[in-house]
């Protein structure tokens, strides 16, 4: 089992590094699953996207923005005029709605030294080796209703939504853009599904189903609350028959007996 983590892990790892399209993509299945949620979306992090003579300092920090898909194109750059990135927040866009917000900011991922493959045997170091790889868009669900909250917000996404994602490369000492990726390909949210379009155990079950099985469950209710019913009954009748006899078998006994004469 350890040496197959391994294996996914390095497969995985290669992906990451090879890939050199400049576009963010959603997490390998092997590292996320059930991914998009229905309020986030697993994203792999830049590794070797962008080039490291941009940043000799390691002064860089990456910002990750996100928008709605339905958002117009002309409102989907992160930059203003002087190549500074914009702070637009989830409140201030409509959730990404009306132009691209700032869902979150972390370092530079390190291509030449990633996390030891070897760490993945733990159990315990899995969660971290992912979180150095990995990052999930919607995963604070309190930052919007905090007001000692000052950290970039990353609210849950809606469900049912598409959604594109875009890496940004900012100089944090000059404070201006080195690079940027694209917009990432569309990425739909999970549809909240109703009631009777949830798959049940063994196997899925339509809505006419369910309701012929509520009825004959129904009609199994009452044939067996009118057999208890009848048992009930008969042993009812069973006891005052027996408690009958009882007494007409005492009445008899008190009965005084005719003396017989002596002549």
């Amino acid at each position: 089992m350890h040496g197959c983590w391994v294996v996914i892990a390095f497969c995985c790892v290669g992906q990451l590094c090879a890939d050199q399209s400049m576009k963010p993509r959603t997490a390998a299945p092997q590292l996320a699953t059930n991914n998009p949620t229905l309020t986030t979306v697993a994203l792999e992090k830049p590794f070797c996207m962008f080039d490291s003579s941009l940043c000799p300092n390691k002064s860089c920090i990456i910002y990750l923005y996100a928008m709605k898909e339905s958002a117009s194109a002309i409102s989907s750059q992160v930059t203003d005029n002087t190549s500074k990135p914009l702070d637009s927040t989830f409140h201030q866009t409509s959730g990404g709605q009306l132009a691209p917000y700032k869902a979150a900011l972390f370092n530079v991922p390190d291509c030449a030294s990633p996390p030891k493959l070897t760490d993945i045997r733990d159990v315990n170091k899995v969660s971290d080796i992912l979180k150095q790889y990995l990052f999930r868009v919607g995963d604070d669900v309190n930052c919007l209703y905090d007001p000692n909250f000052l950290a970039v917000c990353n609210p849950p996404l809606a469900p049912d939504t598409t959604y594109r994602f875009k890496y940004v490369l900012l100089d944090s000492t000059e404070g201006i853009v080195k690079d940027q990726t694209l917009w990432s390909d569309p990425i739909k949210t999970r549809r909240v599904k109703l009631p009777l379009k949830i798959d049940t155990w063994p196997g899925r079950r339509s809505g006419d189903m369910i309701v012929i099985t509520s009825i004959l469950s129904v009609l199994v209710f009452l044939l067996l609350a009118g057999f208890l019913a009848s048992v009930s009954s008969a042993v009812m009748r069973s006891e005052d028959s027996s408690a009958e006899t009882k007494c007409v078998s005492q009445t008899i006994q008190s009965e005084p007996r005719p003396q017989l004469s002596s002549e």
